[in-house]
């Protein structure tokens, strides 16, 4: 046989066997896009995931001023606050707030103690005025009984008329001066309930101005402590910022939270909080730094949900506290939460992206069989947010799909034997 028919016989060969081979592969409905893993066995942890937000367990607030409410002062815009995450030292400036409101009231009470002390000033001199001429009065009445006392004696031979007269003039001098002196004393009274009343009028206004200064001085808020500013939340989850108000019932403009142990605060759906205890495990994640893999516990679950503001579910509040320390996290980071709330030894599970249900919620996986596929029945059991355990159908030297294979909708699906009871045997 030359060299030349045995080329076209191997070039024949060869294109008969890749001829063959696509027709089988085009058969099994294989394709670029199939995807197919490897049915796994081992522990199965059964997990409820949630994002959450990191906060300080502990922390200072940093607060405005507390006496506004006596002032009247129900709500202060902030005015000036420093960047989020800004560290600072205890007595190192922090923010501002606005004095409009304050600055008023102190024109206010300005201008009622000079009202005041003017009505204090003119009562004192009012006082003392009508006291001197109620004393000169009295003393002039004095002068005027003696003299009707000499009367007297000296009518001690005139007629009996005149000496009746003298001593009528004499008892009407001494109840002049009697009435004069009671008189006296009333005044005296009148005039130091008076001054006292116009005392305690000053005094309250002194102190209101007093307490009016110390408080705008409070306007400049200061560092309590050591630490890194953090915003303070409003109720709807906005932070307080430059433009945002303080009430008097909660005047914290913000935090200066402790590091040293950290809470990822989360919500989790009334369908699984009743799945959650206390110190349960959990696994955390970091969205800013992918690579940490933390732990950490629940230490607080709420006893009352609340509406989920982007739903119309209810959602329960839960605490986990992190286990470890580490100087990168920060409050508000994102973190994702795994809480293991039960685990199976020896399963065998697969992606949930591999269970398939027809209509009679009959569930299916498309397994590998050399180089086809079939549809196969299989019974499923606990999940979690990546797999679900296969509790029959399937051993772990199987293989499954991913993607849903081409050519699958004339296959039939093989099902499960029908275990037999007692009775039936």
């Amino acid at each position: 046989m030359s060299k030349q028919r045995k080329a076209i016989l191997i070039v024949s060969i060869v294109s008969a066997i890749i001829l063959l081979w696509l027709t089988i592969f085009r058969r099994s409905g294989k394709n670029e896009k199939d995807v197919f893993v490897p049915v796994k066995k081992g522990l199965f942890e059964i997990t409820v995931f949630t994002t959450g937000e990191l906060e300080a367990k502990n922390s200072t607030d940093i607060q405005g001023p507390t006496g506004i409410r006596q002032l009247g002062i129900w709500q202060i815009k902030i005015s000036d606050l420093v960047a989020e995450g800004t560290v600072v030292k205890k007595g190192e400036y922090v923010g501002a707030l606005d004095k409009t409101e304050i600055a008023g009231k102190i024109r206010e009470a300005e201008s009622e103690l000079q009202k005041i002390e003017s009505q204090f000033t003119q009562n004192k001199l009012d006082t003392t005025l009508q006291l001197r001429q109620a004393r000169d009065e009295i003393i002039n009445l004095g002068f005027t009984l003696k003299e009707k006392d000499i009367v007297l004696e000296q009518s001690a031979f005139e007629p009996p008329a005149t000496i009746r007269q003298a001593k009528l003039d004499l008892e009407r001098s001494a109840r002049a001066l009697d009435q004069a002196i009671k008189n006296y004393k009333i005044k005296e009274s009148q005039s130091i309930a008076k001054m006292q009343e116009i005392t305690a009028s000053l005094s309250i206004t002194k102190s209101k101005m007093q307490q009016l200064v110390d408080v705008m001085q409070q306007f400049t808020i200061n560092a309590p402590e050591d630490g890194m500013v953090i915003y303070q939340r409003e109720w709807n989850g906005k932070r307080k910022t430059v433009g945002s108000t303080i009430g008097a019932w909660d005047p914290t403009v913000a935090t200066l939270p402790d590091l040293s142990v950290m809470l990822s605060k989360t919500y989790v759906n009334e369908v699984d909080i009743r799945k959650l205890k206390l110190n349960q495990k959990v696994d955390v994640n970091l969205d800013a730094y992918p690579e940490k893999k933390l732990t950490g516990k629940i230490v607080s679950i709420a006893n009352v949900g609340e509406q989920n503001p982007k739903s119309d579910a209810k959602v329960f509040e839960v605490q986990i506290q992190i286990s470890e320390k580490d100087t990168s996290l920060r409050p508000a980071m994102t973190t994702g939460n795994n809480i293991i709330i039960g685990k199976i030894p020896n399963s065998i599970y697969v992606p949930l992206e591999c269970i398939h249900n027809d209509g009679d919620s009959l569930s299916y996986v498309y397994l590998k069989d050399g180089l086809s596929f079939i549809k196969k029945e299989v019974k499923t059991g606990e999940a979690n947010e990546d797999n679900i355990v296969i509790k029959e159908g399937l051993t772990e030297e199987d293989m499954v799909y991913l993607s849903i294979p081409e050519n699958n909708k004339d296959l039939e699906i093989e099902k499960l034997p029908i275990k037999k009871t007692i009775a039936q045997k």
